[in-house]
């Protein structure tokens, strides 16, 4: 009774459900709910550290719920959707990958950014916005400025990006295939993506979301790969031997159970709905709880530097993909 005393006023405090009473005045596809969530946690971040009462429930939500959001997130996903998305979409995110963590490494050097931050920076843009970032910060032990500074920076991108996506697309003459392999690649948030592809065509828009769901099966590869290299160069590491064992986050092998149980197709529609929606309210909470450990005032000491790199690193990502989706059209031809 005394450890749900000490925790119920930080994870009571986290619970993003005004996030979802400002969705209904600023929709989710512009700006998403866990934008929101962080946004909203980071304004009350004055009021929640004068209390320590606070601190565990908040530090508990952030690492516990979040990593709850993530696995039930498998929900809208099924392996045959990467078999859908075709060779072509998986060719141009190799692309687009490369294009991301490259440019992002270039971006560290020039802009002298510490490397967690470039690499959340990169992740968000390479695979699934501020979904990664939430995933991958932790497992590197990112900053909360950090990880809060990255979430913005690709939000603020991704506002532009439904705006101006459709229009350009439909100046360029692109095709409701080259368009869904464009924005599917090259926008960065799950919503965004869905809106920005819908607002050029009901097929576009299809194409789009499935080539983002294949995108966001990458957190896997991605998340593993870094924990590995984190921890080889953390210096309290304690030895040069790194064990797989405890490094590995546990809580994909929850989140590929979920894509698991989708792919068997037995679940009634009403049923993902209702896991899925559970899902986005444990993200919402969980980056709300960052948020309130979070102060602007954190953020706003990492500098323009790293959102000048953020901006270049999501551009590149567009210029490439765009021009790789026409080449890979062209053989479909």
């Amino acid at each position: 009774m005394n450890a749900i005393k000490k925790y119920l006023p930080g994870v009571m405090l986290s619970i993003a459900v005004f996030s979802y009473i400002i969705g209904i005045v600023i929709p989710d596809s512009i700006l998403g709910r866990t934008l929101i969530a962080l946004i909203l946690g980071m304004l009350l971040n004055p009021l929640s550290s004068r209390f320590d009462a606070f601190d565990k429930g908040i530090n508990w939500t952030s690492k516990k719920i979040l990593r709850a959001g993530i696995i039930l997130s498998g929900i809208t996903l099924s392996f045959s959707q990467v078999i859908q998305a075709g060779r072509y979409a998986l060719i141009l995110m190799a692309f687009t990958l490369a294009t991301a963590f490259g440019v992002g490494q270039l971006c560290k050097r020039g802009f002298k950014i510490n490397r967690k931050l470039a690499n959340l920076l990169s992740v968000s843009t390479a695979i699934c916005g501020g979904t990664a970032v939430a995933t991958l910060g932790p497992t590197i032990k990112a900053k909360n400025r950090d990880i809060a500074y990255a979430i913005s920076a690709t939000f603020i991108f991704d506002i532009i990006t439904v705006i101006a996506f459709p229009w350009i697309g439909r100046l360029l003459g692109l095709s409701d295939t080259g368009y869904g392999l464009w924005i599917g690649t090259a926008v960065n948030d799950t919503s965004s993506v869905v809106a920005a592809g819908y607002a050029f065509s009901d097929a576009a828009g299809s194409l789009a979301t499935i080539v983002k769901l294949t995108r966001t099966l990458f957190i896997v590869p991605i998340v593993l790969i870094f924990s590995w290299i984190y921890a080889k160069k953390e210096p309290d590491s304690g030895c040069d031997k790194v064990s797989i064992r405890r490094i590995f986050p546990w809580f994909i092998l929850g989140f590929l159970a979920v894509v698991g149980i989708r792919s068997l197709g037995f679940l009634p529609a009403a049923v993902v709905t209702k896991i899925s929606s559970v899902s986005k309210f444990c993200m919402a909470m969980a980056l709300a709880s960052i948020g309130l450990g979070t102060s602007f005032k954190e953020v706003g000491s990492v500098g323009i530097k790293p959102m000048i790199a953020g901006v270049i690193i999501d551009v590149s990502v567009v210029i490439v993909s765009l021009l790789a989706q026409s080449v890979i059209l062209q053989f479909i031809k």
